[in-house]
């Protein structure tokens, strides 16, 4: 602790507190903004999808070199947030782009289930260009593409950044089968250790939690599994790791499972709601 002193009707801060900021400044690593992270990412994504995007390309040459641009930009990021100190971050930068043409077909899969999941969708243009959850979902595919080849720190700056934007929290750890629906999304969070199945649809205010915060479990599975072809309505609070939502199950809204259930459920709140008639 570093005290203050009262002088007067202004607290005073005692000369070792400002040493100690002082020598702060002088170790603090060099790292890029969370901007320039998130406009990193932001480019990428504006470059698969040139709906977000007035920047125009005549040649194939011209794309490469872009794609070329943003390979060195990654690499100059993990040199300056030194993320692999014993390892070739060239080697890490192009490991990762090597995977962005399945990264694309990852995400075209998740505007497939939007777009066909929402009948206010009109166009996938229009998914791509307004909706947040594809939004959130873009940001969360990059970062656990980093994550896996265990760059630090960048992964949870870019899905925070996106948790920012939509209010969409989903950890860049968090293991997401292809045609993912978020409806809505405000409030949706999805834990570290939580594994979601193919064609999983999850509406505003969803909750895939953890039981227990408890430090000495951060290396266990705490999260829930939701296996294929489930929708969890607006709501729902899901935890623990030991949960698992069977294929084919529907949670109703505002739910709260911290059990498993089988295979093809149908789990519903009843809440004890009175309609009185208003006397006019």
């Amino acid at each position: 602790m570093f005290p203050i002193r009262e002088i007067g009707n202004y607290g005073k801060m005692d000369q070792e507190f400002y040493k100690h900021i002082f020598n702060k400044q002088q170790f603090i690593e060099a790292v890029p903004s969370n901007k320039q992270m998130s406009d990193w990412a932001l480019q990428i994504i504006s470059l698969l999808y040139p709906e977000h995007s007035r920047q125009a390309y005549t040649t194939v040459k011209q794309l490469e070199a872009e794609f070329a641009k943003l390979e060195q930009e990654l690499c100059e990021i993990l040199d300056a947030t030194q993320a692999c100190r014993d390892c070739d971050n060239d080697k890490v930068a192009h490991s990762f782009f090597e995977q962005i043409p399945e990264l694309y077909r990852l995400l075209n899969t998740d505007i497939q289930a939007i777009f066909k999941g929402d009948p206010a969708a009109q166009s996938e243009f229009e998914v791509v260009r307004a909706y947040p959850g594809f939004y959130a979902i873009c940001f969360y595919r990059l970062a656990h593409c980093l994550y896996q080849l265990k760059v630090p720190l960048l992964p949870r700056i870019l899905t925070e950044h996106a948790h920012s934007t939509t209010g969409i929290d989903i950890h860049p750890a968090a293991v997401i089968g292809e045609y993912f629906h978020i409806d809505h999304g405000t409030g949706i969070v999805i834990g570290e250790s939580c594994v979601i199945g193919k064609d999983v649809k999850l509406y505003q205010g969803v909750t895939l939690g953890a039981l227990s915060v408890s430090k000495d479990m951060a290396f266990t599975k705490r999260h829930p599994t939701v296996e294929d072809n489930v929708v969890i309505y607006s709501g729902a609070t899901i935890l623990g790791g030991e949960t698992v939502i069977g294929r084919d199950s529907i949670i109703g809204g505002n739910v709260w499972l911290t059990k498993s259930v089988p295979a093809g459920s149908r789990v519903y709140h009843k809440p004890d709601i009175q309609v009185l008639k208003r006397e006019l």
